[in-house]
């Protein structure tokens, strides 16, 4: 049997645990000094030829890379994707985009009876049957959920386990992949105990059974998503889509393409705050780690981006699921301050749809609202590889300020009190402060539901991707700068066309790349800019909206967009006629994968004097998503952005006055900013390796690559269990060389104090953050200070690029939540097929001191 193992020079003789395989191997610990990860995988127990080939192969891409992509390395060493295949060809903007299709969540039973098991596959190389798959994740979930990983359970694929990876009649398998005991136990369980599930199994590319269509909000009878409408799908079911990047390309094969349930569209959940999730996750992929089409990791981790998570369900990555497993995340659906703010839940801003035009109060901090998330892997070493090959899901939060409900009339926008969730702000007497019928946003997004409306609030996934000869996805896990397709696609379609409505949208756009940053503009047919307002930045509503184009955006286009930001934007196609056409253009320029190299002039993309074929210029460069405007015959009522600007002309006045403000920012104290821990982070070079050069310095000491036993940072929980949260000063900086790095700490939102020195630009200046861009572009910065704080849970988190080859090469960090006076950092879990055991963990010596030099010398800003 042909096996991957890891070989990697964080994994010396002396290390503990077991390696990424699940084999066994010698206990001891390296010194702290000498702990620096950098990994590859490589094929072994393959016949000579098949090595020397492998070999080869190699070299030969390193001579490509170095010859005929001089200029771009685009897709990265390899060669171009063909639009034309078996004499069907691909062009742009003739695939109708895929809209998401929603999980669905299910009413957590009070236990169950059900005792099927998890269906295996046929043989070492596939994933389950996907009518087999379909009807067990139909099943009330079993075996029940607990604070504690059940550890009495095995494998559901234990004989096929055995058998292919070699495991002795003896050796015990897990079926729980959770680490059992206290240490990754579920956090605060009986107080935040699951109202609702859902469940999902990564697999293989299949066509979709139609699993999930009794599950959307819109049951494909309401609004665009009825018979009459936009969106609504033959037959009202997904049943029979396959996994095809555009219809005249093949569909994927199963070990090409790994997605939730194996299927397209990709999947959205609909979450409300205040009705706590438990997401089982079923890893459904082969037990041959070889059975991957030469990328992708057979072993699983699930981050939820960034959700105010307890650290076991936050997707830390050395604690992942193998095949025949399940691994379950629990999801409070808290806001930050839930211990110290609104503790008696009366603050009408801070609640939950009820269902019946209602609102559902719920405890924490209004100014800490979430609204656009995103799951995906999070595995050590792997998470490129996995996320591109299909590994990622968004997450919509609902709330009672951003509902996505929109009114159906004046009177219920002016706050009806027998339906006091439909009231919108804009209509308060007084929005400044407003009253508990009037709390509800109401952005763009339709009237049939009480809440979840998606008739105008449209999830983009925006990707490059590359395919072979035969249309499979390829990548290249041995280039280390980044890797790049040459195709754009949205939510998994190259370059589609979406119907809209002569009327206001609102796009949910996620960059969810490997390694390409976007520059994004709107334009109509003509070729000019279309105003649109930045309403959300990294899933968090602004306090103001801000209008581009603007004096601060180059041609008129938004910021950079680095790996994993979400930008939400609203765009008025109300003055266009029907059948006018407009684009969605990306203007940001790659030359390999270290990071964007320059903003192209508009007028040169559209009028095709930069010629993005790839020899001459980015491919990736250009128009890549065409809206189809469609005539209106509603009255729209949804929030005018406009109104809601830092400043706006007052109508009767005419004279500047201040705008309406969404979310306003919670912003720390100067006495505690003054108290304030400083941390500081250089992301560079130094100390790197050929196989693994990416490290992070942390409070000027050595640079270190990614090791999952050191704690680099360790902020501690208030001292009370009733405390605001201790305040932090991070500082992220750029360690040189011309590179590019979007820096993603977990679990907390920041605010940014400085960008290069300087005040933030108005997108960030009242936006809370979990992305951090670094770079030599204008928008990016050598450097950026933000202010974070700490609260409700504890446990192990990271930080890392996400450019998610740098990062598994090997530019990730550990860093922990401690409580008071805690000595001994969480051990570390190291999974293997027999079940999970724990290594010490080790601290770095300014973990828990943070940086003091950078303390003394930060000046606050005024």
């Amino acid at each position: 049997m042909n096996k991957m193992i890891n070989l990697s020079v964080r994994d010396g003789p002396e290390k503990l645990g077991r390696d990424r395989s699940g084999v066994a191997r010698k206990s001891g610990l390296k010194p702290a000094d000498s702990i620096n990860r950098s990994a590859f995988t490589t094929t072994v127990g393959k016949p000579a030829s098949s090595l020397a080939l492998e070999i080869a192969a190699l070299s030969a891409s390193i001579l490509y890379a170095t010859s005929v992509h001089a200029a771009f390395n685009i897709p990265t060493d390899s060669t171009a994707s063909p639009l034309c295949i078996n004499g069907q060809c691909a062009t742009s903007f003739t695939a109708k985009l895929l809209l998401f299709e929603e999980f669905g969540l299910q009413k957590m039973p009070g236990g169950t009876s059900q005792t099927s098991l998890f269906p295996s596959a046929s043989d070492c190389q596939s994933s389950p049957d996907g009518q087999a798959l379909d009807a067990f994740l139909k099943e009330e979930i079993h075996p029940y959920p607990g604070a504690v990983a059940d550890e009495t359970l095995t494998n559901a694929w234990e004989t096929q386990v055995k058998g292919c990876v070699g495991l002795s009649d003896q050796t015990p398998t897990r079926g729980d992949g959770r680490p059992g005991g206290e240490f990754f136990a579920h956090q605060r369980w009986d107080e935040f105990f699951p109202q609702t599930y859902f469940q999902s199994a990564m697999s293989g590319a299949r066509a979709n059974g139609g699993l999930r269509d009794g599950y959307q909000m819109h049951k494909y009878n309401k609004g665009e998503f009825g018979p009459n409408g936009l969106y609504y799908l033959p037959n009202g079911t997904a049943a029979g889509i396959e996994v095809k990047i555009h219809p005249n390309l093949p569909a994927q094969n199963a070990n090409s393409v790994w997605t939730f349930d194996g299927t397209l569209p990709p999947k959205l959940l609909m979450a409300r705050y205040g009705e706590s999730i438990l997401f089982r996750h079923y890893n459904a992929l082969p037990i041959d780690e070889a059975a991957n089409n030469g990328f992708g990791r057979h072993t699983i981790t699930t981050h939820e981006h960034n959700g105010h998570n307890p650290a076991e369900s936050d997707g830390f990555m050395h604690a992942y699921s193998y095949p025949g497993e399940f691994y379950d995340y629990h999801w409070p659906m808290i806001l930050a301050g839930h211990d110290s703010i609104n503790t008696g839940a009366t603050d009408y801003r801070t609640g939950s749809p009820d269902g019946n035009g209602g609102i559902t109060p719920v405890r924490g901090d209004w100014r800490e609202t979430m609204s656009t998330h995103w799951f995906h892997d999070h595995m050590l070493d792997f998470t490129a590889q996995n996320v591109y090959k299909g590994n990622a899901a968004m997450m919509n939060y609902y709330s009672s300020v951003d509902r996505a409900r929109e009114p159906k009339d004046i009177q219920e926008a002016s706050g009806d009190h027998s339906k006091p969730g439909y009231g919108c702000h804009y209509a308060a007497p007084d929005p400044a402060n407003p009253g508990p019928f009037n709390v509800n946003l109401c952005l763009p997004s339709g009237t049939e539901l009480d809440w979840g409306n998606r008739d105008y609030d449209v999830n983009l996934l925006v990707a490059d991707k590359a395919w072979d000869s035969k249309g499979q996805l390829k990548f290249n896990i041995f280039n280390t700068d980044g890797y790049l397709g040459d195709r754009m696609t949205v939510n998994w379609v190259y370059k589609p066309y979406l119907d809209v409505r002569a009327r206001r949208y609102r796009f949910r756009i996620l960059n969810g790349s490997v390694s390409r940053y976007f520059k994004i503009a709107i334009v109509d047919q003509s070729g000019k800019v279309v105003p649109s307002y930045m309403i959300a930045n990294d899933g968090n509503l602004m306090q103001h909206a801000v209008r581009f184009p603007n004096s601060q955006s180059l041609y008129g286009s938004w910021p950079e967009q680095g790996i994993a930001e979400r930008y939400d934007i609203v765009v008025d196609f109300k003055n266009f006629k029907d059948g006018d056409k407009l684009y969605l253009v990306n203007l940001l320029e790659h030359v390999n994968g270290l990071g964007p190299n320059k903003v192209i002039p508009l007028t040169d993309v559209l009028s095709n004097k930069y010629k993005a074929d790839g020899i001459n210029g980015d491919p990736a460069v250009g128009k890549f998503l065409e809206f189809r405007v469609k005539a209106y015959n509603g009255t729209d009522l949804s929030m005018n952005p406009e109104d809601y600007q830092e400043t706006v002309i007052d109508p009767v006045t005419q004279k500047v006055v201040p705008g309406k403000q969404m979310i306003p920012l919670n912003k720390p104290t100067v006495q505690e900013l003054q108290a304030a821990v400083h941390r500081t982070f250089d992301f560079g070079k130094s100390n790197g390796t050929d196989i693994a050069p990416w490290t992070i310095k942390t409070d000027g000491g050595t640079g270190f690559g990614a090791d999952e036993h050191r704690v680099s940072a360790a902020p501690t929980l208030p001292d009370q269990p009733n405390g605001l949260g201790k305040v932090e000063i991070w500082h992220i900086k750029l360690g040189g060389g011309g590179w590019s790095h979007p820096v993603h700490v977990h679990f907390e939102e920041g605010q940014i104090l400085y960008r290069g020195g300087k005040a933030p630009p108005p997108w960030e200046k009242y936006a809370r953050k979990d992305v951090y861009r670094i770079g030599t572009l204008a928008d990016s910065t050598s450097s950026v200070d933000m202010a974070i704080r700490f609260r409700e849970f504890a446990g192990t988190y990271v930080e890392h690029c996400h450019n998610t080859q740098h990062e598994d090469k090997a530019m990730l960090l550990r860093w922990d939540i401690e409580h008071p006076g805690q000595t001994l950092a969480i051990p570390t879990p190291m999974p293997g097929w027999e079940g999970v055991q724990y290594d010490p963990s080790i601290y770095l010596p300014t973990a828990k001191t943070g940086d003091l030099a950078a303390k003394k010398s930060f000046v606050l800003p005024q």
